[in-house]
């Protein structure tokens, strides 16, 4: 059955990144104009959960309704607390900047595993960006160290422009959506074990996404995943391949469902309204759809129904 997307707000006329919900809204991110907004389903009203965020584009909730999003004006993971304050994490790797942090995802031993590609021609200003970039775009981890103190390693060794990411149910897996989107780029839905000294293996690869004589079939963006553990990628754009899509693959890689979005450049995906089974799409022009009743749940790494809904 073909799903009913239905627009909640937008067209922006800029990207909408991160996406997350806190319980009985759904957060997300302007990009362009550095704000976090929030949509409430049951007033069907937007309003500003967070301004000047310095282009914040991924963010989840770890423990105790901290958000983290991925600061990528500042090139750094920040802390939204619940008390409206925000806190720094660690923003240097073996002593260097790292690059412009993309979507995250957050474990359940609260370690947050993040993209880091080279976009610095988005994240424009003074400050960390007169740094250089490092010499690769991986997977990154923060973690904390024995004195509550923060620090980065680098996780993948592989990836050239690595966009979504998401651990599965069993917390043994990382899905990332490797998308170099350009002539010779690699565009891959590759998943990591993830082994019990905390390091990743080789990766398998469970989607590769074509090209034609129009031009590349743009790869994945923003995934999530279900409580089944199956993955959700917005991917596709109409200048070449299906068009703009959004998958579901089995954890094996099998495409379950393709469905087709009514706007160009779909770009991350979450699930809310848990009840209802809702998932949420964002795209590159600033929309943001809802789809309901979709027969599958989200899988929510916390239980958020005790966080206190960010609304000022």
């Amino acid at each position: 059955m073909a799903w009913a997307f239905e627009l909640v707000h937008g067209p922006l006329g800029g990207p909408i990144g991160g996406l997350a919900w806190d319980g009985s809204g759904m957060l997300f991110c302007d990009i362009n104009n550095s704000v976090i907004l929030r949509w409430d389903p049951q007033s069907n009203s937007v309003i500003p959960a967070r301004k000047y965020t310095n282009r914040t584009n991924g963010i989840a909730f770890g423990a105790n309704g901290v958000l983290y999003g991925c600061q990528s004006g500042s090139r750094r993971i920040v802390r939204f607390m619940p008390d409206r304050s925000a806190t720094v994490t660690a923003t240097r790797l073996a002593g260097r900047v790292h690059n412009n942090p993309y979507f995250l995802t957050v474990d359940r031993q609260e370690r947050i595993w993040f993209s880091d590609p080279n976009h610095s021609s988005l994240a424009v200003g003074p400050g960390p960006q007169r740094f250089p970039p490092l010499e690769h775009q991986s997977v990154l981890r923060l973690s904390r160290g024995p004195r509550t103190d923060w620090h980065i390693e680098r996780m993948t060794f592989d990836t050239s422009a690595p966009a979504g990411v998401a651990i599965s149910p069993d917390q043994k897996t990382l899905y990332v959506a490797e998308s170099g989107n350009q002539p010779g780029g690699v565009r891959e839905l590759r998943a990591y074990p993830i082994e019990d000294d905390g390091t990743l293996g080789a990766h398998i690869v469970l989607h590769t996404f074509g090209a034609d004589r129009r031009g590349i079939h743009r790869g994945a963006e923003g995934i999530c995943v279900d409580a089944e553990g199956n993955i959700i990628a917005c991917a596709g754009w109409r200048r070449s391949g299906p068009g703009p899509l959004v998958y579901v693959f089995s954890p094996a890689g099998a495409v379950l469902e393709t469905h087709a979005v009514p706007a160009d450049l779909p770009l991350n995906c979450a699930f809310g309204d848990d009840r209802l089974g809702s998932l949420y799409v964002s795209t590159a022009a600033g929309h943001l759809f809802r789809i309901q009743s979709i027969g599958r749940k989200g899988y929510m790494p916390r239980n958020l129904s005790d966080i206190a809904p960010t609304n000022s």
